[in-house]
Parts: structure tokens; C-alpha cells; sequence
């Protein structure tokens, strides 16, 4: 493994990684790139699925929907890693490694937090991100189809046999960063999507993972339910913790705007406080952000 070129201290870079897609990593990811720099952060973010791009659709969306409405929206300075850089797709795979690298260094200098979203399939630019996180956030729809890529189950009592692919490429990067004298990895596993309902499901896959966490070490929190509000955002670019008015949102608030709001503000609540926690009081911007 290539040394990471970014020692500034004052930085924490959070990863949002799911070999697994349609997880909700990019709305997660931008959500939370937004409610960091309305808590007073200075984030800068990365968009590393040069496919989907839907963080990069995002961001888009928010300066189009901002110059429409005239309305001033916090958006945080962003890269299209294969846009504004070479190609991940490059042969040279450790031209790339480097070139994110010095990305990541470049936006260090003058931001204190770097959200970075990954693709949703296996690639050697998303693996290299683990190792550069010193929080990883993995989404997941709440079922067993999901939970596959962190743990292998026995089919008849679903009991875990095993730690998979993605487990095992995290544990490789925390013990790189130990190895190198990093910042312990803060791994947090997100139960996205979820039900309202008390579903048999919802109570065996929290089984699961309440295992799981204490074998790899990860700590589990609620992510967003099922919302159609999250989806009604996208097209506008728009979170749910910008202003609920009417000149904001181009229609009239409802319940459903409220609702999602103290959604999001309950999961930075989860991600931060825990995180600050674990951490210890050293790190201003995540405790900031909690506060």
C-alpha cells in the first residue's frame, strides 16, 4: 500500500462505502456534506462513482435550483474524481491512487472535513478510500439480501458463519492505518430504509448485526426510513435540513418536509456524537458539528 501523502490533522475524512448498490450512499453522503457545513464546518466533497455520479447530480441540481429560486443554498466545494481529474479508469492504477491523494491534500488545506462518496460495486479506487477514512459509514437496506456483503448466515437458522468481502476489505484497512499509526477508524453501519413497521425481518437483521457488530467492531445506528420526500429533493438539489419556505422549496411545506428534517437531524445527532465520543475531544470539527 502506496503512504497517503495528507498528514494535516485538522482534517477528518468521511467515507461513504457500499459494494452493494442502491444503499442510499449518495443521498446519505450529501445530506450529510450539507448538515456538516450548516453546523458551521467547512466540508469539501468527492464523488469517486464515476458512473452514477448522483452526488455530482446532486450538487448540480442545488447551484441549477439555486440560480432558479435566487436562493442561497450551502453547497460544499466538490470533485468529479474522472472529470476534474484523470481517469480512474486508467491502467495506471496507482497514477490514480496518487491523484486522489493529492485531491484529498489539496482540499485538506482548506477544508476541515472531506465527505467522499464511493461506486457501488467493487473498485480499486473505493477500496483505496477505506484506508483513507478516519470514519466509514456503510449504508444498508434492512434485510438479509443486504447484510450478505458483511457476513455469510447459515440458511436455515440464519446464525453468521462468517465475515465477507467487504468485511474483510475493512479489517485490511483498519489494520493498515494501526500498522501506520493512523486515527482508529470509526466503522459505522447504518440501517437505511427502514420500515415503520415491527416487522419479524427488522427484529431478525437487528439480531444480526447487534453479532456482527461486536465480531468487527462497528457500531449500528437507524439511518432514514422510506421517505418519497428524499426522492422529491433530488431533482432540486435540496436536503432536508435547507430553510422549509415556499421560495426555498418551490411549493408549500408539509408534514412530510418537517418530518425528514428531525429525521436528519437526529442522524448527525447519532453519527457525530458517537463519533466525538469515540474519537475523544481533539478533533473540533465532528464535535463542533454535534453541538
Amino acid at each position: 500500500m502506496m503512504d497517503l501523502a495528507s498528514e494535516r490533522s485538522s482534517v477528518r475524512v468521511i467515507v461513504v462505502a457500499n459494494e452493494k448498490g442502491g444503499s442510499g450512499k449518495s443521498t446519505i453522503a450529501f445530506n450529510l456534506a450539507t448538515a456538516l457545513m450548516k453546523s458551521g464546518c467547512s466540508v469539501a466533497s468527492i464523488d469517486l462513482d464515476t458512473r452514477q455520479r448522483s452526488f455530482t447530480h446532486f450538487i448540480d441540481n442545488r447551484l441549477a435550483w439555486s440560480g432558479v429560486t435566487g436562493t442561497k443554498l450551502p453547497t460544499p466545494e466538490h470533485c468529479c474524481f474522472g472529470e476534474d481529474t484523470p481517469s480512474p479508469e486508467a491502467a495506471d492504477e496507482d497514477a490514480a491512487r496518487a491523484e486522489l491523494v493529492r485531491v484529498i491534500d489539496d482540499l485538506a488545506s482548506r477544508h476541515a472535513t472531506i465527505v467522499i462518496d464511493t461506486a457501488g460495486h467493487n473498485h480499486f479506487l473505493s477500496r483505496f478510500a477505506h484506508y483513507m477514512a478516519d470514519t466509514l459509514i456503510t449504508p444498508m437496506n434492512d434485510s438479509f439480501v443486504d447484510l450478505d456483503v458483511l457476513a455469510t448466515l447459515d440458511p436455515g437458522t440464519t446464525a453468521i458463519t462468517g465475515v465477507s468481502h467487504f468485511g474483510q476489505a475493512v479489517e485490511q484497512a483498519r489494520q493498515w492505518r494501526t500498522e501506520q499509526g493512523k486515527r482508529p477508524m470509526d466503522w459505522i453501519v447504518m440501517r437505511n430504509r427502514l420500515s415503520v413497521l415491527a416487522t419479524r425481518n427488522k427484529r431478525d437483521v437487528g439480531a444480526a448485526l447487534a453479532e456482527l457488530s461486536q465480531m468487527l467492531d462497528f457500531r449500528t445506528i437507524e439511518g432514514l426510513t422510506e421517505r418519497v420526500i428524499f426522492r422529491e429533493f433530488y431533482p432540486k438539489g435540496l436536503t432536508a435540513l435547507d430553510d422549509l419556505k415556499q421560495a426555498t422549496l418551490g411549493t408549500r411545506p408539509t408534514m412530510s418536509h418537517v418530518a425528514a428534517q428531525m429525521e436528519i437531524q437526529g442522524l448527525l445527532t447519532a453519527l457525530m456524537v458517537g463519533t466525538a465520543t469515540r474519537i475523544g475531544n481533539g478533533d473540533a470539527p465532528l464535535a463542533h458539528a454535534a453541538a
